[in-house]
């Protein structure tokens, strides 16, 4: 390290001046380096610093005393003075040379300076003494770097504001005052289906804006532009936005102000709503289903209810006029029994298609009359046709063939293409007319035979544009709270889990909707029924009837005694155990619920008893949507009657149980 800088007690002759140019009288040139705004030393041959001009003396704030004389190293300090050891060659050879960089100054700390050194002298000693100008570039540097840090700094800021624009996942809209567009983020290209470039620069009434609203915002512009309230600015609001296409959608949009440069900025993001709102539309619709739904189940428990009180009279209604119809047979009253039968067997039919719609059970399958279900139906819904004068025309082909399916889900199908037809005829004008049809498809090599059901009314029909859409789950044309939009959708499910198909026929006038199922290895036509007595002549069997009711006891005890049976009635469960001990029987008919010992419990008996005639039992029973009672029918797989049932349907179960 040198020593710090003293005054020298005797400067050398000339200090202060231009020392050894000063012999060559140029008091000019002294002049003109005082005045340049550069720092200006002369060193000698010994680097001794031997001219200085006052620009120096201000930036070093030493005086000419401290320095003429020293050496430059001493002058500058060992750390700055190494920094010019690699100019010392060229200078040697009387060559110039320049540098600039930062460079640590004694008293002036770290600067960065610009200089040009000059060897001056004859050819041959070039280097007699250097000139050195420099500069101090230090404020211009530091300017330079907090430009650069700002630079930096924006340029941060605007990556920052690309990376949190264009990958937002709202929708960002900028315009200026005037509602021109100035910003429009990805995820508005790809939510309104315009290009940035296309939407930068054009009114944003025009690119987002549907045609009915831009009147209303062109005048709230001019509003805030004027210096009017901003109604809108930082609340939540739904809107109706504008797709490329010239479709309407609806949007949740924010809209804010924003000032940079005395200009007014406003930006909207927005989110698309469609998505959301048809999700709450479905969860309404499923809603509105499960309500529907709720409403069925308790007016089907209602039916049910009525239902199980009537089966016990309506059994004997029907079983007392069958009877009294085959012991008038020949006199000019047996038409009247066979009224009375056949308004009790419609009674009967319209029971058993409620207890059918209240079900609660799974998929089941058996043989099913379709003609049957289908004389179901239109019994359930006569009434009705009748009152709004519609004319009802069965064409039911006769010996149709039975078809594996389940009666309840079939049924179901029946009833819902009825429904409808009778709704679109009291909506329409004109005739009323409702054709139900059913047949024997045409034999096809490539599928098993199919039988078929077509229901034709004379309304209005169904719109060209609507027919691939009817069958769509909560898709419905009726009124509000009319109908659910299920009755098609569920009707074709059940149809093809049966293997078969439900479609829209092309029809001149109204709606034809045709029903199509398999056989599946079925047999073929269902034969005319024998005469029951001829059937059931000569019988030997002894069967013992068990009832607590005693009408509905008296009545098998008739139907069976008719037949040929031998027949014996116990009252209750335990009396029927009782006479078990006495005698033998081959068949048992019982009721299932009775008090005491009911039908269940009667078979366990049975069973300890003699396994065999425990398989010889038939119970009947009103009580079909128990579903204890269903559990035991289905543990046992005992046969059942449902109440009311004919004397055909006993004989003919009887005869089933009593083969084997």
């Amino acid at each position: 390290m040198t020593e710090p800088l003293t005054p020298r007690p005797d400067p050398a002759p000339g200090a202060g001046e231009l020392g050894l140019l000063q012999d060559g009288g140029l008091p000019l040139l002294q002049a003109l380096l005082e005045a340049i705004p550069a720092r200006v030393v002369l060193l000698n041959r010994e680097e001794q610093l031997v001219y200085a001009n006052h620009e120096f003396f201000a930036f070093t704030a030493l005086h000419p005393k401290q320095v003429l004389g020293q050496t430059i190293r001493r002058v500058i300090g060992d750390e700055a003075y190494a920094a010019y050891a690699p100019l010392r060659a060229r200078l040697q050879r009387g060559q110039p040379t320049s540098w600039e960089g930062w460079i640590t100054l004694a008293g002036r700390g770290r600067r960065y300076m610009r200089e040009q050194l000059i060897p001056v002298g004859p050819a041959h000693d070039p280097q007699q003494c250097t000139i050195v100008i420099s500069l101090d570039w230090t404020a211009l540097k530091q300017r330079e770097a907090e430009l650069s840090a700002k630079l930096q700094e924006l340029e941060a800021s605007q990556v920052l504001k690309s990376a949190i624009v264009d990958h937002a996942l709202a929708a960002l809209v900028s315009t200026d005052e005037r509602g021109v567009v100035v910003e429009f983020n990805p995820a508005a290209e790809q939510m309104f289906g315009v290009a940035r470039a296309a939407a930068l620069g054009r009114p944003v009434s025009e690119v987002i804006i549907p045609p009915r609203y831009r009147q209303a915002h062109d005048e709230g512009m001019r509003r805030v532009s004027s210096g009017g309230p901003a109604r809108v600015l930082g609340k939540r609001m739904e809107l109706a936005a504008l797709r490329a296409d010239g479709s309407e959608f609806p949007v949740e949009m924010v809209l804010w102000r924003t000032s940079v440069g005395g200009q007014t900025f406003y930006t909207a993001s927005m989110f698309d709503l469609t998505e959301r709102q048809s999700a709450q539309a479905e969860i309404e619709r499923q809603r509105d289903a499960l309500r529907q739904s709720e409403k069925l189940t308790a007016m089907g428990s209602l039916l049910a209810g009525v239902a199980h009180e009537l089966n016990n009279p309506l059994a004997i209604v029907m079983g007392r006029a069958s009877l009294l119809e085959e012991k008038l047979a020949g006199h000019a009253v047996a038409a009247d029994a066979q009224r009375i039968r056949e308004a009790a067997e419609r009674c009967g039919r319209i029971v058993r298609a409620f207890l059918n719609m209240a079900r609660q059970r799974p998929s089941t399958r058996a043989t099913v009359a379709l003609n049957d279900l289908v004389q179901a139906a239109v019994d359930m819904l006569q009434y009705g046709l009748r009152s709004h004068g519609i004319e009802v025309m069965l064409e039911l082909a006769p010996a149709l063939p039975e078809v594996s399916a389940d009666p309840d889900q079939i049924g179901q199908i029946v009833l819902n293409l009825l429904v409808n037809a009778q709704q679109a005829l009291v909506n329409g004008d004109g005739p009323r007319r409702l054709r139900v049809s059913t047949g024997v498809e045409a034999r096809r090599s490539e599928r098993e035979p199919r039988i078929w059901l077509r229901v034709l009314d004379s309304g209005a029909g169904v719109p060209a544009a609507l027919r691939e859409r009817i069958f769509e789950p909560f898709f419905t044309t009726k009124a509000e709270g009319v109908g659910t939009g299920m009755g098609l959708a569920v009707s074709r499910s059940i149809a093809r889990e049966h293997g078969g198909s439900l479609v829209l026929e092309e029809s001149a006038q109204g709606a034809a909707f045709r029903l199509s199922l398999p056989l599946s290895g079925q047999a073929g036509p269902v034969s005319e029924q024998a005469p029951l007595d001829a059937l059931d002549a000569g019988s030997t069997a002894r069967v013992l009837v068990v009832d607590d009711e005693s009408q509905i006891a008296d009545l098998m005890h008739d139907f069976l005694d008719s037949a040929g049976y031998e027949v014996a009635i116990a009252e209750s469960g335990a009396v029927a155990l009782e006479l078990l001990k006495e005698a033998r029987f081959d068949a048992i008919v019982s009721d299932l619920r009775m008090p005491d010992v009911d039908g269940a419990a009667l078979w366990r008996a049975v069973r300890a008893r003699d396994p065999q005639l425990a398989q010889r039992m038939v119970f009947v029973t009103g009580d079909t949507l128990s579903p204890s009672a269903r559990a035991f029918l289905d543990q046992t797989r005992c046969l059942s009657l449902d109440k009311p049932f004919t004397k055909a349907e006993l004989l003919r179960a009887l005869r089933e149980v009593l083969s084997g």
